[in-house]
């Protein structure tokens, strides 16, 4: 699509963020991940049409859309726009006023994309969302890291450093900026070592307080010793996981759709190197789909829960967090699931995924 790569390069905007309506939402996650962006000009030929979140097609994948159906069929008719006979002073004011990501300024009498400023760029705030989100933060920080020897030989896995920190720090910071004060840390394996780095900290602008596990207790186990010590829906979180996301949001989803759990999802996509035959009755050949792709919903590892569930673990007992779920929809309750796009999810379990990823930004 040149012209609109034309367009982008007249505009002076590096990132292709720019895309035609007729595209696939699949296609509009991978630019996403690719350019390391949250939102795209959305386009019709040369004409700008509207402009398409990560949000849009996070509550599209709620609704089951699938994502070969087009971006027009979840692109938003009526947004919020400027003019170029505004002033940037007065585009900068509606953007602050409406906490909006991008601001497309438009020729008034041709409505052609003359512009566009977007919020990281005029304001030092990052977070266009408003308000704290004080919520406990679970940390499960007790395993050995098996996958992630010789290093963990020497080091318990949430010491494993990313950039300039461990990761649990870096989980820990990315929650508290957002509001999360109280935060809960479980232990096992090396645990003098985790505790000492983290008295090393003098200017922890949270709360922390570990759990000790004696044994192991699985992915869930160990959130029965917070019976009675939380009132409020909680965070856990593993340690060996980055997600970019504004946990605000998933917060909003747990809360509209009145879940008992809800699970952060990775949307990955996995290109099958090989043809695969669809066969019909008496194995009669039906199609060849030649290297298919197929995205899949991958469990992060993050969770949002309500405290009630802290009574279903069993305590001084091995237990994953799938066992929890089970129970929850055996009972009845509800269990949902948001997603983030693959790109926004690291995970450095294992020591491949650790090389890549060793240098990331939250």
């Amino acid at each position: 699509m040149g012209y609109l790569d034309d367009l982008r390069n007249k505009l002076g905007i590096k990132q292709d963020n720019f895309i035609d309506q007729s595209d696939s939402i699949l296609n509009a996650l991978k630019k996403m991940d690719k350019e390391d962006v949250k939102l795209l000009m959305v386009f019709d030929q040369n004409k700008f049409k509207s402009v398409l979140s990560i949000g849009d097609i996070q509550r599209s994948i709620i609704k089951n859309t699938p994502l070969e159906k087009s971006i027009y069929e979840i692109l938003r008719v009526k947004i919020t726009v400027c003019y170029s006979d505004e002033s940037f002073d007065e585009v900068k004011a509606k953007m602050l006023a409406l906490r909006t990501e991008c601001m497309p300024v438009l020729n008034r009498s041709t409505n052609e994309l003359v512009s566009v400023y977007f919020w990281s760029d005029l304001f030092d705030d990052k977070s266009r969302l408003e308000g704290e989100l004080d919520l406990p933060l679970v940390v499960m920080a007790g395993g050995q890291g098996t996958r992630l020897k010789p290093i963990t030989h020497i080091i318990p896995k949430p010491l494993v450093p990313i950039n300039e920190k461990p990761i649990v720090e870096t989980i820990i910071d990315s929650f508290n900026r957002l509001g999360c004060k109280k935060v809960y840390m479980t232990v096992n394996y090396k645990k003098e070592m985790i505790k000492f780095y983290f008295d090393q900290i003098e200017d922890k602008k949270y709360d922390l307080k570990f759990l000790n596990e004696d044994k192991p207790l699985g992915t869930a186990g160990s959130l029965s010793f917070l019976k009675d010590k939380i009132n409020t829906s909680f965070f856990v979180s593993n340690c060996d996981i980055l997600v970019k996301q504004d946990y605000r949001e998933v917060y909003a989803y747990h809360q509209h759709n009145k879940n008992d759990l809800t699970i952060l999802s990775a949307l990955s996509h996995y290109q099958i190197p090989y043809g695969t035959l669809v066969t019909g009755d008496k194995g009669q050949l039906v199609d060849i789909e030649e290297k298919p792709e197929k995205t899949f919903m991958i469990n992060t590892g993050v969770y949002l829960l309500e405290p009630k569930l802290l009574e279903m673990i069993p305590e001084d007992t091995f237990f994953h967090m799938t066992d929890l779920i089970e129970i929850i929809r055996k009972k009845g309750g509800k269990v949902g699931v948001y997603p983030v796009s693959g790109g926004s999810w690291v995970d450095i379990g294992q020591w491949k995924d650790y090389q890549k990823h060793i240098k990331v930004s939250l």
